[in-house]
């Protein structure tokens, strides 16, 4: 069975028109302003809470309503693309954050201290998760269309966007944490600002094919459904998201228990911790941008598997690391070979869902990547301390046998094993294609 796609259709609208400009115009500047405020939303929002309410609880809280309509988000968002196009669901997803923003900055402003201004800042949590998500969901929706028309390095817009995103992760924090010591309203004018910038940036993005552009007239389940028959049409895929799902189980637990190991374990600062993942992430933007080299010279299994021993190895050996130094090596080790695996995740993603499905299915799979995190936060919830490195081995042997699984499975799959800087069957724009179940 082979599945057709019919992918390089215009939308209808005015927004549907390819707007002329540079890769950066069009792709990279929309997908920066967007990706810096979604790392200052995810990691402001808690301190905002904590700032305004001195409540840990009440800021555990905020971080909860943050994500949970994030991750129900996913599908719908994903549901929206398909139908309307990733341009006018970026442009009206970051203004009414805009709007949003700009309205809570305004009332914390104007409110006592008290109630009212708790339930503001919690509402305001969970409101732009959700927002932030679907602009989110439409940027990454943009950047698998140009992967896909790229015809000599696919592989390379990912990289530069992974590395879009890794940067913005290192420095939305630090700029969030030094605007709430200005005030929180220093930090909420910003992400405003950013969001404004975003929405109208948003609007010069490329177009993507709409679900009801197919000229079969074909009626196409929305939602899970769509992402559901996807998957069972594309085993690579398959294989590759339930791989890294089983090592975000390992993320997860790490990203949880790491500030119990490193500030009871090794006696250091709350401090230490933020370094910790400071170094990973400068790791990672290494790492993305030496498969960035690779992928011109090794197809796209060879650097899967390179990073998956690496992140596998590092993850093994955390248990057994005697003192802080070692720990943070083995956690940068450990995040570089992640990025690396999400460098070939997303380049594959790009290149065998159809565009048509492309947003429903992104969402579906990025939903299954992020169900262990709560998971791994309940492992820690329940976990005494002196046992925390016992978990971690066993989440490090889970993650070490499916990604040996997952990639021996696909040894012989031809898009991992063609050439990265032309995968077979990338389509091209006026190119339908066909690809093998």
């Amino acid at each position: 069975m082979a599945i057709t796609l019919h992918e390089d259709r215009p939308p209808a609208g005015r927004h549907a028109a390819v707007p002329s400009g540079s890769l950066f115009r069009r792709i990279y500047a929309p997908r920066t302003s967007d990706a810096l405020a979604f790392s200052m939303s995810t990691y402001a929002m808690p301190l905002l809470v904590l700032a305004i309410t001195r409540s840990s609880s009440l800021t555990g809280l905020a971080f909860a309503l943050e994500w949970t309509p994030r991750i129900a988000a996913f599908v719908l968002a994903g549901k929206v693309v398909d139908r309307r196009g990733a341009a006018i669901v970026c442009f009206l997803a970051s203004l009414l954050r805009a709007i949003v923003l700009a309205g809570a900055a305004v009332a914390l402003a104007m409110l006592p201290r008290g109630t009212e201004e708790t339930v503001t800042v919690l509402v305001l949590a969970a409101v732009t998760g959700t927002l932030t998500q679907f602009s989110f969901v439409a940027n990454e929706a943009v950047g698998a269309i140009v992967t896909r028309r790229a015809e000599n390095r696919p592989h390379g817009v990912q990289s530069v966007l992974i590395g879009i995103d890794q940067t913005a992760m290192l420095v939305g924090p630090l700029l969030a944490g030094f605007l709430l010591l200005v005030g929180p309203g220093w930090m909420l004018g910003c992400l405003t600002g950013l969001s404004l910038l975003a929405a109208v940036l948003g609007l010069q993005t490329p177009p993507t094919p709409l679900r009801s552009a197919r000229p079969d007239g074909e009626r196409t389940p929305g939602g899970m459904s769509t992402g559901l028959r996807m998957l069972r049409k594309l085993p690579a895929l398959r294989w590759l998201v339930a791989g890294l799902a089983c090592s975000n189980l390992a993320l997860g637990l790490l990203q949880s228990a790491s500030p119990i190991i490193v500030v009871e374990n090794f006696g250091r600062s709350s401090a230490d911790v933020g370094t910790l993942w400071s170094a990973a992430a400068a790791a990672t933007l290494l790492a993305i941008t030496l498969c960035r080299l690779a992928l011109s010279r090794v197809d796209l299994w060879g650097v899967g598997v390179v990073c998956a021993t690496f992140a596998s190895a590092a993850c093994l050996a955390l248990p057994q690391a005697p003192s802080y130094a070692a720990y943070m090596v083995l956690i940068a080790l450990f995040m570089a070979g992640d990025g690396g695996l999400t460098v070939v995740l997303r380049t594959l993603r790009s290149l065998v869902i159809p565009a048509t499905a492309f947003g429903t299915t992104l969402s579906l799979t990025m939903l299954l990547l992020l169900l262990p995190f709560p998971v791994a936060g309940i492992l820690v919830a329940v976990t005494p301390p002196t046992h925390l490195d016992t978990v971690v081995l066993g989440c490090a042997l889970v993650q070490a046998v499916a990604l040996a699984i997952t990639f021996v499975r696909l040894r012989n799959e031809p898009t991992l094993r063609a050439s990265a800087d032309r995968p077979p069957h990338t389509v091209l724009p006026d190119e339908p294609s066909t690809r093998p179940r």
